[in-house]
């Protein structure tokens, strides 16, 4: 990875925080999107001290002026784009019946749209360099969650579009990982939208006995580097990737069972 260029959407938190470090880690340079530019700079800070150059871009994935506008200054600053890490993604956590759409719109404009708009703007560049373009999918991208009807559907949608940019794409060299981690520890279930579309606040979940940010970043940079086309993360999610194969209505029941068990679950 040494001075690759990687930009990382959704990168004052979470997994996108934790890529950047790895990523940097390996000597790549970076290129920093979210839409909090305080916690840009504090990372921002962070990683120079690893020696490697970075660049902040306050960056809105659902806005596709925004992702164009990322692209054009990291190619401006770089001169071009390795690896795209579409990580940025909200959730939501209701029963669909109760449900505003507008919260299944808004879902769908930063996991879905923000993929598509930032993979589009940055394709040509990742194509002459042989580069690699990451979804940080989910699970829920393989199985359909009670509950996360929005989350998941915006997972599949990812899934389907970066398939087929792989199958399209199989004699120009271009890379192509959908990762997908099981429950992660990170903020993205306190700030997931409620039915209303406010946030709901605190957790149902455990996080302390999640798999950690900085484990799931190690095993992606170490995918990317790799170029396989699939990380499957967690004994929980590989066993229920595997067995929805064979199995999907008793996954259907099991599923059911886990999700129900949240405190205070929508169904």
């Amino acid at each position: 990875m040494k001075n690759k260029l990687v930009i990382v959407t959704g990168a004052s938190s979470g997994i996108g925080k934790a890529c950047a470090l790895e990523f940097a880690k390996k000597g790549a340079n970076l290129v920093l999107a979210a839409r909090s530019v305080d916690k840009l700079e504090i990372i921002s800070k962070e990683i120079s001290l690893l020696g490697v150059e970075v660049l902040c871009v306050p960056t809105d994935v659902s806005k596709e002026e925004d992702c164009k506008m990322l692209m054009d200054k990291s190619l401006a600053k770089f001169g071009k784009i390795d690896v795209l890490v579409n990580n940025a993604g909200i959730s939501m956590r209701a029963a669909f019946a109760e449900l505003d759409l507008e919260v299944l719109k808004k879902v769908m404009d930063v996991n879905f749209w923000g993929t598509v708009y930032c993979t589009r703007y940055a394709i040509k560049s990742i194509l002459e360099n042989k580069g690699s373009v990451v979804g940080v999918s989910s699970i829920a991208g393989y199985k359909g969650l009670p509950g996360r009807t929005g989350y998941s559907a915006s997972k599949f949608a990812m899934h389907g579009f970066l398939e087929a940019l792989r199958i399209e794409n199989l004699n120009n060299d271009l890379h192509v990982l959908l990762a997908c981690p099981g429950f992660t520890a990170s903020n993205i279930r306190n700030s997931a939208l409620a039915a209303d579309g406010s946030s709901q606040g605190e957790t149902p979940r455990d996080e302390q006995k999640m798999m950690q940010p900085e484990e799931v970043a190690e095993a992606i940079v170490v995918a990317v580097i790799k170029r396989k086309d699939r990380l499957t993360l967690t004994t929980n999610g590989k066993l229920t990737v595997f067995l929805n194969k064979f199995f999907p209505k008793w996954v259907d029941r099991m599923v059911y069972n886990h999700m129900s068990q949240e405190p205070d679950s929508p169904f």
